[in-house]
């Protein structure tokens, strides 16, 4: 009984997330970094699903759009030293992707939007 507990608020959780309101709308990114540090904005998309995003840094910052499968990370987009990027998103896969900052030596500030491609 306490494992069909377990189960269903499992997947009560994870529908919650591939659900949330982030998936259809723009996600605002506005990030302070201290040196080293990073940030990451993620969310579900489905196979094929498009995203648009652009963002711009004060300093040069190493970005990427990742997604997990098990123990491996793979990195569908990735630049080191950048000031700004921005670009078209595909997902080749359904599921949960990251656009992630960190920061190199010095701090940074991040701004920029993640938008639904229509």
């Amino acid at each position: 009984m306490s494992r069909l507990l377990a189960l269903a608020l499992a997947a009560a959780c994870c529908g919650a997330f591939a659900a949330s309101p982030k998936a259809g709308k723009t996600q605002s990114v506005d990030a302070s970094l201290a040196p080293k540090k990073m940030h990451e904005e993620c969310l579900r998309m489905e196979k094929g699903e498009k995203r648009h995003y652009s963002w711009k840094s004060t300093s040069a910052v190493d970005f990427n759009i990742h997604y997990h499968e098990g123990p491996e990370v793979f990195y569908p987009v990735k630049r080191d030293g950048m000031r700004g990027d921005g670009g078209t998103f595909t997902a080749k896969v359904a599921t949960d992707y990251c656009w992630m900052w960190t920061a190199r030596d010095a701090a940074a500030k991040v701004t920029g939007r993640i938008d639904p491609k229509r």
